[in-house]
């Protein structure tokens, strides 16, 4: 919700919440707030386009670090795996 707006960022902000607090319809919010409610109906769907974007960052987020993890335990299983086998093979190198 920025650019050049005849109305302040905190205005924009708290008629938002006032529609997604109320059960009034938004046209009503609207004209008791004398706003022109598509003006207003704009402003609800860009806080929920910046939710959605929000959400699905974080969603990939936690897919990443997913990833991430199983990645490790694997890298971690290999370094096992290699320093049993150099074990015994310095144990077969001394016989």
């Amino acid at each position: 919700m920025s650019g050049s707006s005849r109305y302040p960022e905190e205005f924009r902000r708290d008629a938002v919440v006032l529609v997604r607090s109320s059960s009034r319809p938004l046209a009503q919010v609207a004209r008791e707030l004398g706003v022109n409610h598509e003006t207003l109906r704009t402003w609800v769907r860009a806080v929920e386009r910046a939710e959605r974007a929000a959400e699905t960052g974080s969603d990939a987020q936690e897919r990443e670090l997913r990833q991430l993890r199983k990645r490790v335990a694997e890298l971690e299983k290999d370094k096992e795996i290699l320093r049993k086998a150099a074990a015994y093979f310095a144990q077969e190198m001394g016989r």
